[in-house]
């Protein structure tokens, strides 16, 4: 996902989806230990997936603009 896809999505909408990828997470890590997954990758993709999801929520939470702060 990238971030400006999360920027466009709506508070709850990321709230939604972060609950979502914590679920997938989990049963990724259940997969992992039991030697089911194949593509181990998808572990960290999806930690940075939340990661930044979170970082979104708490910029706007904090008033955080961060294309104002580029100029």
């Amino acid at each position: 996902m990238k971030i400006y896809e999360i920027r466009e999505m709506s508070n709850e909408e990321i709230i939604k989806r972060i609950q979502e990828e914590e679920a997938n997470l989990l049963d990724l890590r259940f997969q992992h230990e039991m030697k089911n997954l194949t593509n181990t990758s998808k572990l960290k993709l999806v930690k940075k997936d939340i990661a930044m999801m979170k970082t979104i929520l708490n910029e706007r939470e904090r008033g955080i603009n961060k294309k104002a702060e580029k100029n």
